[in-house]
């Protein structure tokens, strides 16, 4: 399965659920943040595109000043995607194998920001979607990572925006209210996600 939502729609809350219910939990942002590690996959390439002026102390990618950059503009934003996204799937492709192979009977939900937007929809078996309303995000944007409204507005207009993600969901849950209906949605979900398993494996 496929997890999706828009920017601070709550993703981390849901996962979180599903890991101590027993999922393999793939986090693409994890992923990324290896790529993009200085020796990475996608390290030297991203420097070249934007230069040492990215990079901390330590010669790691500030994300904060990456952002600052990628989020103003479009352009320089599909840039970076076309040098990370390939790393990040080919990384993803063979943690799924690995998984799978150890563990034939493993739910594995994979946490991808993006996964509409780059079409990798297609590789997983259903899509849940988080879903928060966009004024919703931007007050949990700006309390997260500290922006101001119109720092908050340029990352949400970066992206799809979430209403028009729910028609691709197979599954949405409403992540607005407490954590206990939070909780609630999630293990109907799971319930299904288990039943769909057992068939796989008896053929029932």
């Amino acid at each position: 399965m496929g997890l999706t939502g828009g920017i601070a729609s709550g993703k981390s809350t849901v996962t979180d659920i599903f890991r101590q219910k027993g999922a393999y939990v793939l986090d693409h942002d994890e992923i990324a943040h290896t790529a993009e590690e200085p020796g990475g996959a996608a390290w030297e390439e991203i420097v070249r595109a934007f230069g040492m002026d990215i990079l901390n102390p330590d010669r790691t990618v500030s994300r904060k000043r990456l952002g600052e950059i990628v989020f103003r503009n479009p352009l320089l934003l599909e840039k970076l995607n076309q040098i990370v996204h390939p790393a990040v799937f080919r990384e993803w492709m063979e943690r799924i194998g690995r998984i799978g192979g150890e563990h034939p009977e493993a739910i594995i939900i994979s946490d991808v920001p993006l996964l509409i937007e780059t079409g990798w929809h297609r590789h997983v078996d259903s899509v849940l979607l988080i879903y928060i309303r966009p004024e919703e995000q931007i007050r949990r944007l700006m309390a997260r990572n500290g922006l101001s409204r119109r720092e908050a507005e340029e990352r949400l207009n970066s992206q799809m925006s979430i209403d028009a993600k729910v028609p691709f969901a197979d599954y949405v849950i409403d992540n607005e209210g407490p954590v206990e209906a939070t909780r609630k949605q999630a293990d109907r979900i799971w319930t299904i996600l288990m039943e769909v398993e057992k068939k796989k494996r008896t053929g029932v």
